[in-house]
Formats: C-alpha cells, sequence, structure tokens
C-alpha cells in the first residue's frame, strides 16, 4: 500500500449534497460519519470519521439551515455536480515557522487565517490554517492547519475506518513534487488527470474513494 503523507491532518471530500455523500459513505462502509458542526457565515457543515491515529475524514457541503453566504462556499461546493476528494491539509509543528520556510523555499501556501465552527454540543472550534485562495490549484498541495489550543477533532470519539492509502494523479507529477517538498511532506504522483484516492479499511473491507 502507499505510504501515508507525513503531517497529514485531513483530507477533505466535498459535496454538493452532504446528506447523500454521508449516507453513501455508511452504506459502502458500514460506519456512519459523525455530524462535525457548522461552519458559521460560510453556509457550510461537515460529518467526520477517523482515519486512525490524528488524521480524519472531513466530508463538507452546504448547509440547508444556513441562508446563502453572499460569497462562494469553502471547496468549490457550490460548482460541484458530484462529491469529490478536492485537496488535504497537513498540521505541521510550528504553522508559522512552516509558511516562512515553504516562502523561503520558492513557495507561498498563503497566509494564516482563523476559522471557526460550531460542535452539535454548541461548542466553538477555532483554528488556523492557510488561506485557500493562495494555494496551488489543483487542490494536491495541501493547505497547512494548526489547531492551537482546540481539542483536535479525532479526540471526539469518532467513528474509525484506517487510512490504507493515499494517492494523486496530475497532468505534470514533477510540478506537483517540488512544492509538496517545501512543505515538508509527500504524496504518492502518478500522471493522469487531477484527482486524489484513497482507500480505508472498513466492516466491509477495503473501500476506494475518489
Amino acid at each position: 500500500m502507499n505510504a501515508i503523507p507525513a503531517l497529514l491532518d485531513h483530507l477533505v471530500l466535498a459535496t454538493p449534497d452532504l446528506s447523500a455523500t454521508v449516507a453513501d459513505f455508511a452504506r459502502r462502509t458500514g460506519v456512519t460519519p459523525a455530524p462535525g458542526g457548522v461552519h458559521i457565515g460560510l453556509g457550510t457543515r461537515n460529518h467526520l470519521v477517523s482515519l486512525g491515529g490524528t488524521g480524519y475524514l472531513e466530508i463538507i457541503g452546504p448547509d440547508p439551515e444556513q441562508s446563502a453566504p453572499g460569497q462562494p462556499r469553502p471547496f468549490e461546493v457550490d460548482g460541484l455536480t458530484a462529491a469529490r476528494t478536492v485537496t488535504w491539509a497537513i498540521s505541521p509543528p510550528d504553522l508559522d515557522a512552516a509558511i516562512e520556510a515553504a516562502r523561503a523555499r520558492g513557495y507561498d501556501p498563503g497566509a494564516a487565517q482563523t476559522m471557526s465552527r460550531r460542535r452539535p454540543d454548541g461548542t466553538l472550534l477555532r483554528w488556523r490554517l492557510t488561506d485557500g485562495d493562495d494555494a496551488h490549484p489543483s487542490g494536491l498541495v495541501p493547505f497547512l492547519i494548526d489547531w492551537s489550543a482546540t481539542i483536535h477533532p479525532t479526540a471526539s470519539d469518532l467513528p474509525v475506518t484506517p487510512l490504507l492509502s493515499l494517492s494523486a494523479s496530475a497532468p505534470d507529477p514533477e510540478e506537483i513534487r517540488p512544492l509538496l517538498s517545501t512543505l515538508g511532506t509527500d504524496l504518492d504522483l502518478t500522471p493522469g488527470p487531477v484527482g486524489i484516492t484513497f482507500t480505508v479499511d472498513t466492516p466491509r473491507g477495503p473501500v476506494t474513494f475518489h
């Protein structure tokens, strides 16, 4: 199986229909993703599944209980016609130092900004991440995240589907590899259309998502 990238924090599976995608994940794996929370003002909400260790899967889509945010929803969910793994995140030991190191090596991952979501129990979680607007358009170069004093999502008894492999394809893998190196991580890349593929272990055997 492919190696798991260094510093992996989470994978992002974006969808135009969150409830349908959560139901499909449950049907295929036998594991029901847990409600994560609401991204207030952004028009999205998510469900989460642990990938083992401190890695997890975020399934994110439009929140029908929020009014339209007046701006594009995160991860371009407004433009999706089907669920797709759109990007991934890493969690370096020091977010600001990692940003500066990447810039010194020739890649700017973007400025760190504060984000939040409210869990179903009312708890407001806050974290910092690099601005997706500055990220590589393929989604194959991860954004950076720092949970700081906030409890990490995997510390909240999430259902688990251990990650077996993670890989991606790109028209020019040699363009992507040096950018990954500036961030201190790596990803198994092969030539092809832009896409991310991951396989998880489940009660129904290995299941692959794209």
